[in-house]
């Protein structure tokens, strides 16, 4: 972390016009603008760095501050209906996602989490009595075999603070935990041999899951970090967000599935953006994402293909789009609980 930078300031983004940098200063008084200068610089390497898809992803945006039906709730996931205590979210009988910071190096603009950024709660990181409280649960509740670190990003914390963690879920009972990160995406240099050699000690019960969404993200410096948390024994999995106009095409995300194979990388997920204000403008709907899911099947490697999943709105959890899952007769889907809820992007042509 210490090679790169954060930036805050919108007057550090280069090349914006005056009337550019107004829309943008708009967009970022409601949700606040950060962003990694690796990440940045993504964007800056493309022929057109305004339209790029490191742009969208990172730049604020007069779109965020539109009105689209649906996508009118902070907590579109109704995570904080699933939180038996601070930081912990229960949605499934089995596994908890832990929060064990707010801190991201990038404010990605199609974030679910918006909400916890956006009011000044953003450098707030777990505290000893907060994961104290957490294990004591867990101990209590021994069908949780699973944790997920999430955030924010898990490794904006201190090396010694994530292994601590990772230590006292491990004496709570916790068999496996996933470190969901943005990291190797945003600020690569941030994964060292020393951190991945050190969390591989705790065997096979840690897993790394990435986000990649574009193969511009994914150049020499993110592989290297990839390879650095393979060679040190841990498995990753990635999850992807289908993003308008950002990387809804077929053969464009064929090719990062393939490159992140190519480095060890299994694609995990593929998300319908999630029902959140702020970020309606990267809807595809439904259909779109049935289209490119045929694509795959029909063009790429099993191991290439990631499931098609839509995270439902109150607490329903994460289902893969198929056709047991979505009645189209009411434009609903089926629950992991059996229950049929309604989404937003069941409308969306």
């Amino acid at each position: 972390m210490k090679n790169d930078r954060i930036i805050n300031n919108i007057n550090e983004i280069p090349g914006l016009s005056p009337e550019k940098l107004a829309e943008i200063a708009s967009a970022a008084e409601h949700y606040p603008f950060r962003t990694s200068w690796s990440f940045l610089q993504k964007a800056m390497n493309s022929p057109d760095p305004q339209n790029s898809a490191i742009w969208k992803q990172c730049i604020p945006s007069a779109d965020e501050l539109k009105e689209f039906p649906g996508f009118e709730s902070e907590d579109g996931l109704g995570e904080d209906s699933c939180s038996p205590l601070p930081l912990l979210i229960h949605k499934y009988p089995d596994r908890a996602l832990l929060l064990v910071t707010n801190r991201c190096p990038v404010y990605c603009r199609f974030c679910f989490r918006k909400r916890r950024w956006k009011n000044g709660e953003a450098d707030r990181d777990i505290t000893d009595d907060e994961l104290n409280a957490i294990c004591a649960y867990l101990k209590e509740h021994k069908e949780i075999r699973e944790v997920l670190l999430s955030g924010g990003d898990p490794l904006m914390l201190s090396d010694s603070r994530l292994i601590f963690i990772i230590s006292n879920l491990i004496k709570s009972g916790i068999e496996t935990i996933r470190i969901c990160s943005r990291i190797p995406s945003t600020m690569p240099d941030r994964i060292s041999d020393k951190l991945m050699k050190t969390i591989s000690a705790f065997g096979a019960s840690i897993w790394f899951l990435t986000h990649f969404n574009h193969p511009d993200e994914f150049d020499c410096d993110s592989r290297e970090a990839c390879r650095k948390i393979i060679k040190n024994g841990i498995p990753i999995l990635n999850q992807t967000v289908l993003l308008k106009g950002v990387n809804d095409d077929a053969e464009l995300l064929a090719k990062l599935f393939r490159e992140l194979v190519r480095t060890g990388v299994k694609p995990h997920y593929l998300f319908h953006a999630d029902p959140v204000c702020g970020t309606g403008h990267f809807a595809t709907g439904v259909a779109k994402g049935l289209e490119l899911v045929k694509y795959f099947r029909e063009n790429l490697s099993s191991l290439a293909v990631p499931v098609f999943a839509l995270d439902l709105p109150e607490g329903g959890g994460k289902v893969p789009l198929q056709a047991e899952y979505y009645d189209s007769s009411n434009n609903s889907f089926k629950a992991i609980d059996g229950r049929t809820i309604s989404h937003p992007a069941s409308s969306i042509k």
